[in-house]
């Protein structure tokens, strides 16, 4: 069974960064830090684009099963 990008049922705004987490096999809680550091490193707005990106673009958990 292959890895698929999706967002996660583990939420806190929508699932993005659980979803790369658990993608990437790495723990949400360091993914959530380092997304708010390179967010406020960045000027905030490009992460937060990012972010609401892949809000539309990932698929639900709960559409891939």
């Amino acid at each position: 069974m292959s890895k698929k990008l999706q967002r996660s049922s583990n939420k806190m705004v929508a699932g993005v960064c659980a979803g790369i987490a658990e993608y990437l096999g790495l723990d949400v809680t360091l993914v959530r830090v380092l997304y708010v550091l390179i967010s406020i490193f960045s000027a905030g707005f490009p992460g937060l684009l990012i972010y609401i990106i892949l809000w539309f673009v990932m698929p639900d958990y709960y559409e891939v099963l």
